[in-house]
């Protein structure tokens, strides 16, 4: 079993090896009699983050609501530190909720907004005031407790939104879309500012995003929903390195398309056999391998011999991508950016692959004519 790292939280490994926290189980909630969620089930363990990543329509933030008490699910049952919420309302739960766009109550003070929760539990003014004045300075905002909303950027509201989530000591701490609002560089920041403050507490936590960076740098686990469903919950790095589905491969990170013929559960592609690792057997004989740029090798070819060329630069700070036209498409390769300085506009190349697996999407059968 892992040791609990330097803030005092364990990895990963020692996170999957407790016992269930927050469950749902054979949830279903349908509108109007469209199905957004069919049959879900997903278990939190104490002390972990999960992300829910997918598309819009998916069902994460139909989820996350049921959890919150905000949405009473159709079928299924929802279990909270053991005990059974399905039907209990949303203040009778002991949950923290970040929203997207704050919801700070602009009358009130930072202090006050932070201590709002602990008001109403009604904790004497001493007490919430010092909790609030504590998680200030946990999120970095201790001299601003006096200031208004309006007085503070959108990182600075976001920070105060989630020392009030934190404030009534949640069992479950619920983050929906917490960044999207604020612009790349503090979003960025406070993701890690996030996350840090997320393991000192040990708090167990829920956060629906459709950004894939955010889902995969912040979350012990991640789940891709698709149609109501988690098609694949797993670690970041097995659900970018080993994807189970076609629609995972593509949803997270990107791939190439490259056809091949598939024989002995093996697709050939630039000659070499790769292992079909989809979760579902493939039967069709011709398919199209999923392969992300970093795992397509280059090296300089002879114009007679070259599989493709080298069309275009795009430089992407420390990686660059080269496109590279093999025969009538055009494949994104990614190497280290001083590398990809070796092979010009115009140079012929060959194609390798570095992957021995991959994931396979088969052609749609499409009906005879009669």
């Amino acid at each position: 079993m892992s040791s609990p790292n330097a803030l005092g939280v364990a990895h990963p490994a020692t996170v999957a090896s407790r016992p269930g926290h927050v469950s749902l189980a054979g949830v279903s909630k349908a509108y109007a009699g469209r199905t957004v969620l069919d049959d879900l089930s997903l278990d939190l363990v104490q002390g972990e983050m999960v992300a829910l990543l997918g598309p819009s329509g998916c069902g994460k933030t139909t989820t996350l609501r049921i959890l919150a008490g905000l949405e009473r699910p159709d079928a299924g049952r929802v279990t909270i530190a053991g005990s059974d919420e399905t039907t209990a309302p949303a203040r009778s739960r002991n949950i923290g909720v970040v929203f997207q766009h704050y919801s700070l109550f602009p009358h009130l003070s930072a202090r006050e907004n932070v201590a709002y929760g602990l008001r109403i539990r009604r904790v004497d003014r001493g007490g919430r005031t010092q909790r609030a004045d504590e998680l200030l300075e946990l999120v970095g905002l201790a001299e601003h407790g006096g200031k208004f909303p309006h007085q503070l950027s959108g990182g600075q509201q976001q920070r105060v939104a989630l020392a009030r989530a934190l404030a009534i000591q949640p069992q479950l701490l619920l983050l929906d879309e917490p960044l999207s609002a604020l612009d790349a560089t503090v979003r960025a920041r406070l993701r890690e500012e996030i996350r840090r403050i997320q393991r000192q507490e040990g708090i167990t936590t829920l956060m629906v995003t459709h950004d894939q960076e955010e889902a995969l740098t912040m979350a012990d686990r991640v789940g891709v929903m698709l149609d109501g469903r988690i098609e694949q919950l797993a670690t970041p790095e097995t659900l970018y390195n080993e994807p189970e589905t076609p629609f995972v491969s593509q949803f997270v990170g990107v791939v190439n398309r490259i056809e091949g013929t598939v024989a002995g559960g093996r697709i050939t592609v630039f000659g070499a056999g790769l292992r079909v690792a989809n979760r579902e057997p493939v039967a069709s004989a011709r398919a199209v391998a999923l392969i992300r740029p970093e795992d397509i090798s280059v090296q300089s070819a002879r114009v007679g011999g070259a599989a493709g060329v080298v069309v275009e630069h795009i430089l992407r700070g420390p990686l660059s991508s080269l496109l590279v036209r093999h025969g009538a498409d055009h494949l994104r390769v990614d190497l280290a950016t001083p590398m990809a300085g070796s092979y010009p506009v115009g140079t012929p190349v060959s194609l390798g692959v570095t992957r021995t697996r991959t994931i396979v999407e088969t052609p749609v059968e499409t009906p005879a004519e009669s």
